[in-house]
């Protein structure tokens, strides 16, 4: 058969992209990989210029006797043969793809793959002369904190509990559906985080995202009634200086979540604009003739803003800046994908272009990822969203394929639960999302395994080995791991409700210890290696239980094999050096068998 590893490959990593954020009008130097085992005879570079394709010659510049234009070796392995071009960059955000010639015949090179059929623009590589993400926001292992449920310090007793609220006490498991599932109330709050903050650190987690802080007559806080405050219920505006300062301590990051689609049913401005109806918040809002308003998907608690009114647009811009001039490092945006979007409206990506406008006027590195829960590919251009909560460019991939095998899997958002997948369905399934964003915004997307919005990864997986084997991949592939907090201790959960479990602190005898050291494992090797934050993709090996890949970097070379179980050993055509990680044989050619889920990690020699 012809190997994966022999065919053309391109992506936008520093091994194939001299530069990822060219300034508009300049040229850049785009390489494309092709093999010795399967020759071809010209590769062409072509590009879309103010609508209009053009295309360029790639010269042949490294091949078995040849040095690549720095002068070193082609490659590592003997069969490579580089192909280079520079690549104007003629608009904003340019999008080019590769034809590689054999005879008379031709095969397309795009960011989905390699097709023998013409097709459309939609998945072309892509190079944004817009600045691309922070460097620390790339390089980062991010912990989600959903506040009522992570700790509770000593002053939360001072606290009255809110007339809304249904008071729990922390061991008891959250309602997960039905009446209650908002208000019930257990009191986490920003002085029990400041307080964990070492477990947080072994795992080796150096960013804090943590679920909205603002008040709110909810549990989620989804709802808020101010953007100028936080909750003293969660200690104030003190409590949440203490803990960013705790964190900048220790050179981490800390991100705020804003809900840009809507406010809460008691916020001030809504409250003047229900009042009035000549207030100048008014036009904040969806008002109907009848005084009757529009919600987040029909929940009135929710009222959606208008982001066409000036004044409100204004008023955002505040609230984004303030909270960066407190300390915070960044936002995650919520409902991202439904900001500035209704009916015959579309502005939503001139939205996120001002907020990371303002954003990044506040603070220079501020991070800006937006929520998507599905096809998120129209909403990272460049300009607005560095990147994406990435659930159908990652984590639906990865749940299909290391699903627990029997029984039902609850889904997420699906009238169905998650099906069981191949290897080779759902790692194409990723690619054909992330072929989508552009190779800059994957890396700056994050891989999530669950969320407060999602069933635990436990409960999808159904085992420790299968847990394991689907952080292997949120550490090793493109992207930025976030982890849910209480994931790594093995908590479970059926749904988003369900999920949002108190961490356990008083019972350490149930944590499951075995997964707090893979995600401390993974994280120091994440770090460790360039490969895994700046690395190219290729893949290897795409079967029904077993997927291997190789991340590309000129500091060093990664390979990584993930089994569900009961694989077969697979040689391959390159010579493999140290284990990093997992069960495995130094300097071999092979990945070994595998009776159990598990993954391995080596260098490449």
């Amino acid at each position: 058969m012809t190997h994966l590893l022999f065919e053309p490959h391109h992506d936008g990593s520093p091994t194939y992209v001299d530069n990822e954020a060219p300034a508009l009008g300049s040229t850049t130097r785009v390489r494309v990989r092709t093999s010795t085992r399967k020759p071809v005879d010209a590769v062409w570079l072509r590009t879309v210029e103010d609508g209009e394709p053009y295309y360029y010659p790639c010269a042949l510049v490294g091949g078995l006797d040849k040095l690549d234009h720095r002068g070193r070796a082609a490659h590592r392995g003997d069969d490579a043969v580089w192909w280079e071009a520079e690549l104007p960059i003629h608009n904003p955000v340019q999008r080019y793809r590769f034809m590689v010639v054999t005879g008379d015949s031709y095969v397309w090179l795009n960011q989905a793959g390699i097709f023998s059929y013409d097709v459309p623009d939609a998945h072309d590589f892509v190079i944004s002369s817009y600045a691309a993400a922070p460097d620390w926001g790339r390089d980062a292992v991010v912990y989600q904190v959903f506040p009522d449920r992570f700790a509770r310090s000593a002053k939360a007793a001072d606290r009255p509990t809110p007339a809304w609220a249904i008071p729990a006490d922390w061991p008891e498991l959250p309602i997960p559906s039905g009446p209650g599932v908002s208000t019930q109330f257990y009191g986490g709050d920003l002085d029990g985080i400041t307080e964990h903050l070492d477990h947080i650190a072994a795992l080796g987690a150096d960013t804090i995202y943590l679920t909205p802080v603002f008040p709110a007559e909810s549990n989620h806080r989804y709802n808020a009634s101010t953007f100028d405050v936080v909750d003293p219920l969660l200690g104030g505006d003190p409590a949440y200086k203490a803990l960013i300062k705790a964190a900048h301590e220790r050179g981490w990051r800390v991100l705020g979540d804003l809900t840009s689609n809507h406010t809460g049913d008691t916020h001030e401005w809504f409250v003047r604009a229900s009042q009035d109806d000549q207030s100048v918040e008014r036009g904040f809002y969806y008002f109907a003739a009848d005084g009757t308003h529009e919600g987040w998907k029909g929940h009135e608690t929710l009222p959606k803003l208008n982001h066409l009114d000036e004044e409100l647009s204004d008023r955002f811009r505040a609230v984004v800046e303030k909270w960066l001039d407190f300390g915070i490092d960044g936002w995650r945006i919520d409902v991202a994908n439904m900001t500035g979007r209704r009916m015959t409206v579309d502005i939503a990506h001139d939205v996120a272009r001002e907020i990371r406008e303002v954003a990044t006027e506040a603070k220079p590195d501020a991070l800006i990822v937006g929520e998507h829960g599905h096809d998120a590919s129209g909403d990272l251009d460049g300009d607005g969203w560095h990147g994406t909560m990435n659930y159908y460019g990652f984590s639906f991939p990865v749940w299909t394929w290391l699903r627990k095998p029997e029984g039902h899997v609850p889904s997420f958002g699906l009238p169905v639960g998650v099906p069981l997948r191949t290897g080779q369905q759902s790692m194409t399934s990723m690619r054909e999302f992330t072929a989508r964003f552009g190779w800059r915004a994957v890396g700056a997307s994050w891989n999530i395994l669950g969320s407060h919005d999602s069933p635990r990864i436990r409960t999808t997986t159904g085992d420790p080995k299968r847990h394991h084997a689907a952080v292997a991949l949120q550490f090793t592939l493109p992207g930025v791991p976030m982890v849910f907090a209480g994931d790594e201790l093995g908590l479970e959960g059926v749904n988003g409700e369900d999920s949002r479990r108190t961490m356990p602190w008083d019972s350490e005898g149930s944590w499951d210890r075995s997964t707090i050291e893979v995600y401390r494992a993974l994280a120091d090797l994440r770090r460790a290696h360039p490969a895994l934050t700046r690395g190219s993709l290729r893949w290897v090996h795409l079967g029904e239980d077993l997927v291997v890949y190789l991340r590309e970097h000129p500091a060093g070379d990664l390979l990584v094999a993930v089994s569900r179980g009961g694989t077969p050993a697979l040689e391959l055509p390159i010579t493999l050096g140290d284990v990093l990680y997992g069960e495995g044989e130094d300097g071999t050619t092979g990945i070994p068998a595998y009776d159990e889920p598990g993954a391995t990690v080596w260098s490449v020699s």
